[in-house]
């Protein structure tokens, strides 16, 4: 038998043996266990694996017959300590290891759960049944006839199974920063990009002197992944004429694109260039920043670096809704995957649920089961669209609510009711139940309001073009009276798009999201149609963005990369925290609804073919444009009418020539 340590390791095994016996296994499982997992709090878990390590090592001589082999399975220090300290001792000390090492509130759920069931497994047995009855006898209440309540007893096991959710949830654990890579920092890299900007500055100035533009560059700003020169062009320089030169200056730099924009606030101009190497900006840099932990973020994302190198960590709460567009290979989905990360990383389950609509079922469904999540990954666009509907109705219960309470806003709403909750007063709305009959004056009657705080609702649409294919009127209602009215009630919307064109961001769509992120877009036109300007197609691809905030000031912002490997790391440990609580109702589609919405159809079609039938008579002609004209609708629908008075015999065939007849006078 040979050790794979070689003969270090073999002595190493031998010291590890003579003095911890047979503990010497455990110790190294314990090492493998925290070099794999990396438990958050690993200080206090190493102390608790210690404490299990030591009560094994005093416990494992009891349990063995003579002084060899005790010997062998404790060995020095187990022994040392059999012989100063009683067996008890040990066994507190293994139980306290064991019950630190899973959570002391966990523990301590998981006991009474266990004696609640072992309780009821003894509640059958007919002498502790006959005891039970005799002992607590409770006499019958009588009750009037008219004064009689039905009880019902249906939404018990819901709410407790929603209690033990918020137990769980209580104790919940953020994922380790661990868990994500660092970036690599090279000084070479650096110097290098460093000195290629200092040579292609006398250069762009000859550039711009050759093509006619004349003016000084005041500032170099050195960016990870570009180089902002400050131009500040001489009186009478037209900033559009500047502008329309970024794809020449490009070319005669010799560089991938060029972007030109006006600073603001400053007489200057910004000529953006990419440096030479290429700095990769990574997730746990921005999560480590002081700008994420900032504690007056409501919904914290880390959206990445400005070209000076500062993080850009952006409130949801504030902008209230975001717009994202970008083509394949730009980081759309790359930046998706870091809001959700940057979300989870500082809100728990109680405090941020979401709802994760996902038509290309590739792109979120790697988040599918975790306790954040109210509902599976929608993936299917009919139950996007009664999903979104479900959300239009919780928003108008929150709006119902808050007016109770007289509140303008969710977080108003939560800070009243936890205060009442910890003073232990219960909070009431009135409602008038109708009039008096002698006096006249109105009657009402104290309802108590459910102390229940609200968390937020984040919605995250990755592909909203598949969704605008299917049901584009419904979803562009539901999107814009979310969009209109859904921030006082703590809903947001991240909603991502792949094809940037008119039809798929409309009017309505565009005006109600204010805050908006351009990723490497194909031409001018996709540029305009999200940012409002030109600037998107100069883009370097892989996380390269423009982010215009609600005020309308677009900055150049270089997103984070975050791999596969590492959003599955994360969700694991966010399902090994607890099962999510869903709710079947979102995406369940509502039958009486469906039939109401199709009767109001047929009402609909049959009172436009009653009106040309009314009018066919009265004018004496017929023809699909006629009508078209006179009732002021589509081709297709006065189509299918003359097409229906033909089937019924109130208009004849068509003859040689397209006319047809009118049959009933």
């Amino acid at each position: 038998m040979t050790n794979l340590g070689g003969i270090v390791g073999s002595y190493l095994a031998d010291i590890l043996v003579q003095f911890l016996g047979l503990t010497s296994v455990t110790i190294a499982t314990t090492i493998v266990y925290l070099l794999i997992f990396r438990p958050a709090k690993i200080l206090l878990k190493i102390l608790y694996l210690i404490l299990i390590n030591l009560g094994v090592c005093a416990i494992l001589p009891q349990l063995s017959l003579g002084i060899t082999a005790r010997y062998r399975h404790s060995g020095i220090i187990g022994n040392a300590l059999v012989n100063n300290c009683p067996f008890y001792v040990f066994v507190i000390v293994t139980l306290i290891g064991l019950v630190g090492s899973v959570g002391w509130k966990r523990a301590i759920y998981s006991l009474f759960f266990l004696c609640k069931k072992i309780a009821c497994l003894f509640v059958n047995v007919p002498f502790f049944r006959s005891h039970k009855t005799t002992e607590y006898s409770i006499a019958p209440l009588v009750v009037e006839e008219k004064h009689r309540t039905k009880i019902t007893t249906k939404q018990q096991p819901k709410e407790r199974q929603k209690k033990a959710t918020e137990e769980i949830f209580s104790e919940f654990e953020f994922p380790s920063i661990h868990l994500l890579s660092k970036a690599e920092e090279s000084l070479q890299r650096k110097q290098l990009n460093e000195m290629e900007s200092n040579k292609n500055l006398s250069l762009l100035e000859q550039v711009l002197s050759d093509f006619g533009v004349q003016g000084k560059i005041i500032s170099v700003c050195y960016g990870p992944v570009v180089t902002l020169y400050k131009l500040e062009p001489q009186a009478g320089t037209k900033s559009a004429r500047v502008i329309g030169l970024a794809d020449d200056i490009a070319r005669s730099m010799s560089a991938l694109s060029a972007r030109i924009s006006i600073i603001r606030g400053q007489n200057a101009m910004g000529i953006e260039l990419p440096n030479k190497e290429r700095e990769i900006v990574m997730l746990r840099d921005l999560l480590e920043s002081p700008e994420y932990q900032n504690a007056n973020l409501n919904l914290p994302i880390a959206l990445g670096k400005e070209i000076s190198g500062k993080p850009v960590i952006a409130d949801l709460t504030k902008m209230p809704h975001l717009l994202v567009a970008g083509t394949t290979g730009s980081g759309k989905s790359v930046a998706i995957n870091t809001m959700i990360l940057s979300l989870v990383y500082r809100l728990s389950p109680d405090e941020c649920k979401m709802i994760m609509i996902d038509p290309k079922m590739l792109e979120l469904s790697i988040y599918d089961a975790i306790p954040h999540l109210i509902t599976p990954v929608v993936t299917e666009p009919k139950k996007a669209v009664v999903a979104l509907k479900w959300i239009v109705k919780e928003m108008e219960n929150r709006y119902r609510m808050m007016s109770y309470l007289n509140v303008r806003n969710v977080i108003n709403y939560n800070q009243k009711i936890t205060e009442a909750m910890n003073s232990g007063i219960e909070l009431e709305r009135v409602v008038q139940i109708g009039f008096n009959s002698t006096t006249g004056k109105p009657l009402f009657e104290k309802i108590p309001i459910k102390m229940e705080t609200f968390p937020y609702i984040v919605v995250i649409v990755d592909e909203m073009a598949d969704l605008m294919l299917v049901a584009g009127k419904e979803i562009e209602c539901s999107i814009q009276r979310l969009a209109q009215m859904a921030r006082a009630a703590g809903i947001h919307i991240i909603m991502a798009t792949q094809r940037p064109s008119v039809d798929v961001i409309t009017g309505v769509i565009k005006a109600n999201f204010p805050t908006r992120i351009s990723f490497a877009v194909t031409s001018k036109i996709d540029s305009r149609t999200i940012l409002g300007e030109q600037g998107a197609e100069q883009l370097l691809g892989m996380g390269d963005m423009l982010y215009m905030a609600s005020g309308g000031k677009i900055i150049r912002v270089h997103g984070p990369f975050v791999s596969d490997n590492e959003v599955q790391d994360i969700v694991d440990h966010l399902k090994m925290q607890g099962e999510p609580n869903y709710m079947e109702e979102i995406t369940k589609e509502d039958e009486n609804s469906s039939t109401e919405s199709h009767d109001e159809t047929e009402d609909e079609e049959n009172d436009l073919y009653n009106q040309a039938v009314a009018i066919i008579q009265r004018d004496q002609k017929v023809s699909t444009s006629y009508i078209q004209r006179q009732l002021r609708i589509g081709y297709n629908r006065a189509a299918n009418i003359v097409e229906r008075m033909e089937k019924e015999g109130i208009v004849s065939a068509p003859n040689y020539s397209g006319k047809r007849e009118i049959l009933v006078e």
